[in-house]
């Protein structure tokens, strides 16, 4: 019998292959990076063909490490990079220039104007969203605007639009399916989260015409199924969930007021808001958490734009430590009366503050300080901006959260550390559960497929199986931790100061 899931995880820098079992466990893996392209300044882009190769490479390996062919998979989830642009054309297959990614700065002066003409509040009273390059629409209007040809082709009906799961999935299926998810459809700008389909209103706004956009499905459910050559025979698509809300869960946040926050190169933390989609009063985005026979749930999410990144800029930029790995050690041995703070704002600030034009900022520094408060404070600033998400998310939710769930689900390879988790737990006076599997994204995946599939339960069940691998408890005084708070608060409004 086929008991097993195969996911594809295509990340922004690297895409994996994973084969889980029966019981969500994962039994091999296959990982491969691709290019990061930098046309200009505040440009990034992929090639969607590089992509795809990864995609197919990976899968074929991770089949190949577990010893299984195509007659021992029972589904295929995907789970994927939000935001990140592909148009290409239906008659082909190719796209008709790079993928613009989601980091891509290159509509900022377009969000800017409309945001000034007075367009952001219809945007996020459709969207939950808010005026960014971030997101996916103002990525099509350039492409549209900048490819030759594009916009007569769109017109004619030759081009397709899709955030990069849709591109994988009319690959897979051989042109069959151009579908998304409504987790995927939630940040493109043009979606309607309380209607649950496309917004005329903002299609307009944009100025992109419905014949580019994919059919939107639930979360869990039938996505077609991949051409027999790929794997040599046809395997059903059961799930797809942008990366973020995979990771919520996968980490079994299924009730509401519960809260995962993931530690990569940023940090993206959802808290789950239910059946109710919470307009922030503190600017976090409103978003779709997942959608299951029809019935969504939403999430307040904020983003932050620089957690594992300071690590690697105090490594490659700094050149202060050889590994990642030597920051943990080097923060707990670090003088404890000297308050240095680093506000890594190295692309400008995101939620609470959406900054742009905000910079690093490095404050509190002696002569006696040295690459331990460095380093410290590199680990610090991970948990103070987690602290800002967190304040921001219970004073949108107020009466709505649920008494009791202030544990903090955390993942992503910042998590591994000992002491940057513990600081968390003491800076946000909760508890932090650290889970046994840290791949927390394709397992979110995994599930949908699964569950689809008819292979795994249903949420509650499998919340009830979910296994965490350690409970950091908060140890820091009261009086301690609101110090340290009132520090990083007064470094943040020094950097937002304007000459």
């Amino acid at each position: 019998m086929a008991r097993h899931i195969l996911v594809i995880d295509q990340g922004t820098t690297s895409t994996r292959s994973i084969v889980f079992d029966d019981a969500v466990f994962p039994l091999a893996t296959a990982q491969q990076e691709f290019t990061q392209i930098y046309p200009r300044p505040g440009w990034v882009e992929h090639d969607p063909e590089e992509l795809w190769t990864s995609v197919v490479t990976t899968a074929r390996q991770a089949l190949s490490t577990a010893d299984l062919d195509v007659t021992g998979i029972a589904a295929l989830g995907i789970t994927n990079q939000r935001e990140t642009v592909v148009l290409w054309d239906r008659r082909t297959g190719r796209a008709i220039h790079n993928a613009i990614v989601w980091q891509d700065r290159r509509t900022a002066g377009v969000c800017e104007q409309m945001e000034k003409a007075g367009q952001g509040a219809l945007v996020a009273e459709r969207t939950g969203l808010l005026l960014d390059p971030y997101f996916s629409a103002t990525k099509i209007a350039w492409l549209l605007d900048n490819v030759e040809g594009a916009r007569e082709a769109a017109r004619a009906g030759h081009l397709a639009f899709g955030t990069v799961d849709s591109f994988l999935l009319w690959r897979l299926t051989g042109g069959a399916e151009h579908a998304t998810d409504a987790t995927n459809a939630s940040r493109t700008l043009l979606f309607d989260i309380h209607r649950g389909d496309w917004d005329d209103d903002l299609l307009k706004l944009f100025n992109i015409p419905w014949s580019v956009l994919p059919y939107v499905h639930d979360t869990a459910g039938s996505f077609g199924q991949t051409t027999p050559d790929l794997f040599d025979g046809p395997v059903p698509i059961r799930g797809v969930a942008g990366d973020q809300q995979a990771a919520l869960i996968g980490q079994a946040c299924f009730r509401p007021g519960m809260v995962k926050s993931t530690y990569g190169t940023g940090c993206f933390a959802l808290i789950n808001t239910g059946r109710t989609a919470i307009a922030s009063r503190h600017r976090l985005i409103t978003t779709i958490a997942y959608q299951l026979g029809g019935v969504r749930t939403y999430a307040l999410e904020g983003s932050i734009f620089v957690a594992g990144a300071a690590v690697q800029w105090l490594r490659d930029g700094l050149g202060l430590i050889a590994s990642a790995s030597e920051t943990s050690a080097l923060a707990a041995a670090a003088d404890p009366d000297q308050a240095v703070y680093l506000v890594p704002a190295f692309v400008g600030l995101g939620a609470p503050h959406w900054d742009s034009e905000a910079r690093a900022l490095l404050t509190g520094m002696t002569r006696g300080t040295t690459r331990k408060e460095l380093a410290r404070a590199v680990l610090e600033c991970a948990a103070y901006q987690t602290r800002d998400l967190l304040d921001a998310m219970r004073a949108d939710m107020g009466a709505a959260r649920a008494e009791g769930d202030t544990v903090i689900r955390v993942d992503g390879g910042m998590s591994a550390s000992d002491w940057t988790m513990q600081f968390l737990a003491d800076i946000l006076g909760a508890p932090v559960d650290r889970p046994a599997c840290l791949q927390t994204t394709a397992l979110g995946a995994a599930y949908l497929a699964g569950m689809a599939a008819g292979l795994y339960p249903d949420p509650e069940t499998f919340a009830a199986t979910w296994l965490g691998e350690r409970r950091f408890e908060p140890k820091m005084l009261e009086q301690v931790r609101a110090q340290k708070y009132r520090g990083w608060q007064d470094a943040v409004a020094r950097t937002l100061l304007r000459p």
